[in-house]
């Protein structure tokens, strides 16, 4: 095992911050410095979501058996290479979605809200917005803490403008799938430039020489800002203390990070040219976005991702496919044989795109292994039968090793009631995080476990 122990000196950190905390996770550095006292030291686990809006067409989607010895349906035939990484569960339902009492419409609102915190949110046209903590954002609160970034939230469409978008609710419900806390949404990023610059700063590329000359021509500010802090301690009442205390604190975290930094930063990132622009093909857009997700894993700039395809009541056409209306149209099909094969077409196409994200992962080394043996990634849509807006028995997909905890090639149904968020507790408790309770959930799920 090699050992990398050259260090950034501190002084050069600044306005590169992005490209000098882009560090590649390679199975000799997971940190060198942990691995180096414990050689047993496995890759660390990633966790994932991807979304997708107005439903599904069930009839193409679900197994008609359970087991090992299910056969896969249309939609799912595009994962086949990737059966035994698969698990695709029937059965669980999102209730905190559905309308109370006195409520009406705002199906797709909430239904967003709902799909990973297992809330039903407040009903306000305002800035009084309450949900809860989504399950990305509890995973992320932990690994966070071994990562530059916290999570990552990637968007294939822009979010509304401010003001009301679907009943009594705000658009800031609509705009995203990630609550930090119940009253803070976290945005969701769709441009793939703006993602890249947050990933690797303001470079032109992943290249490593060219990441350095970047590094080399910014200054650090922290030394200068601990010793002006020092001075003004001397100057403040108690008040004031606490302020200050708290931004240490964050000034502190900032060290942190330098220093995963600088125990990792001769190592190489796979090169990747910043891009301009969203590419004009759908399809394109995707995988560049899906790219730059799995360089996020890789890098180990984080642990943690929600990718969203499509934004619920989405209106995008497919005529790549041969679908030219509307896909919220085409979701409301009342029964017609045609409206609900092409909702089957752009079903197919979603799972698709998102089977080059798992040939991605399962092509990037890891460890002994690859990525996809160490991540799980949850697939699926916030409603099952877009014509009815129903929120029950959900489509739902668990792609992924978990770092071989989880036994894939099966189709697992679950009693009536289910919730959704009982696969969260379960999931929560693989990757080694300790949850008794989220939004609606009534105990953990049980799992193939390996």
């Amino acid at each position: 095992m090699t050992i990398f122990k050259k260090a950034i000196p501190r002084r050069t950190f600044l306005k590169g911050a992005g490209a000098t905390l882009a560090l590649p996770l390679l199975d000799s550095m997971i940190p060198a410095f942990a691995k180096a006292a414990d050689p047993a030291l496995k890759p660390p686990a990633r966790v994932g979501f991807v979304y997708v809006p107005n439903g599904i067409n069930m009839s193409k989607w679900t197994p008609a058996t359970e087991g090992t010895d299910f056969e896969m349906n249309p939609i799912l035939q595009p994962l086949a290479p990737f059966r035994d990484r698969l698990l695709v569960l029937t059965g669980l339902d999102q209730n905190p979605a559905t309308a109370l009492p006195g409520e009406g419409g705002a199906f797709h609102t909430r239904t967003t809200v709902a799909w990973l915190t297992g809330v039903h949110p407040k009903a306000t046209k305002g800035g009084d917005i309450l949900a809860g903590v989504s399950v990305d954002q509890a995973a992320a609160k932990e690994f966070g803490k071994q990562t530059q970034l916290s999570s990552l939230e990637l968007a294939l469409d822009a979010a509304e403008a401010a003001g009301v978008c679907e009943g009594e609710y705000t658009c800031a419900y609509a705009n995203t799938l990630c609550w930090r806390t119940p009253t803070t949404p976290l945005p969701m990023e769709n441009k793939p430039r703006a993602v890249f610059e947050r990933l690797f700063g303001d470079n032109e590329s992943t290249d490593a020489a060219a990441r350095l000359t970047r590094i080399r021509e910014n200054h650090s500010i922290l030394d200068s800002l601990t010793r002006e802090i020092a001075r003004l301690q001397t100057k403040l009442h108690s008040k004031d203390h606490e302020k200050l205390s708290e931004f240490l604190d964050a000034i502190r975290d900032i060290e942190r990070r330098i220093q995963i930094a600088e125990a990792q930063s001769s190592l190489e990132l796979p090169t990747l040219e910043r891009p301009d622009a969203a590419p004009a093909s759908f399809e394109e857009y995707a995988k560049l976005m899906f790219d730059l997700e799995v360089l996020a894993f890789q890098t180990d700039l984080t642990r943690v991702a929600t990718f969203r395809m499509g934004r619920e009541s989405s209106g995008r056409t497919f005529p790549e496919i041969g679908v030219s209306e509307g896909h919220h149209s085409v979701s409301h099909h009342r029964g017609d044989p045609r409206q609900m094969e092409k909702g089957a077409k752009i079903d197919t196409y979603h799972v698709k795109l998102f089977s080059h994200l798992v040939e991605k992962l399962r092509a990037t080394p890891d460890g002994d292994g690859n990525l996809l043996d160490h991540v799980m990634i949850v697939y699926g849509a916030g409603m099952s039968d877009g014509n009815m807006h129903t929120n029950q028995s959900l489509p739902v997909l668990l792609v992924g090793g978990a770092g071989g905890k989880i036994k894939g090639g099966r189709h697992l149904v679950y009693p009536k009631g289910t919730p959704m968020t009982n696969l969260y507790l379960s999931m929560l408790d693989t990757l080694g995080i300790r949850t008794d309770k989220l939004g609606d959930s009534t105990g953990k799920l049980e799992l193939p476990f390996a």
